[in-house]
């Protein structure tokens, strides 16, 4: 039996987004920070929660954690782990700049100009 991998879906919400600062870029860095302290969060959860089972076992975690070699298919994991992250990260500005791409048409070229011929 083969399984097939699906790609995940890209989902994004069509429109304009809110604006709440005046500073350029501002709702950007914002956006940013805060899927960073989600990530944060979710990964000082998962430490509690192994140091507490370890320790229910008796065992030594940080000990354990120091002493452990990561061979390639667990540096290659990690770097698609660290890259979905980024790619959250960068969601906000990757469709910004897809949505302004895609205005940079000869139509909307020829638009603007009239637009500011007209005053």
């Amino acid at each position: 039996m083969t399984t097939q991998t699906i790609p995940p879906m890209l989902r994004s919400a069509k429109g304009k987004r809110p604006s709440f600062y005046e500073t350029k870029g501002l709702d950007q860095m914002m956006s940013m920070i805060m899927v960073l302290a989600g990530e944060v969060s979710v990964l000082a959860d998962q430490i509690d929660l192994m140091q507490r089972a370890a320790a229910d076992k008796g065992l030594d975690l940080a000990g354990a954690m120091q002493a452990v070699t990561l061979d390639q298919p667990a540096l290659e994991e990690r770097e698609a782990r660290r890259q979905a992250m980024l790619d959250r990260l960068f969601y906000l500005m990757r469709k910004e700049a897809a949505e302004a791409s895609a205005e940079e048409t000869s139509e909307g070229y020829s638009r603007t100009i009239e637009e500011i011929a007209i005053g």
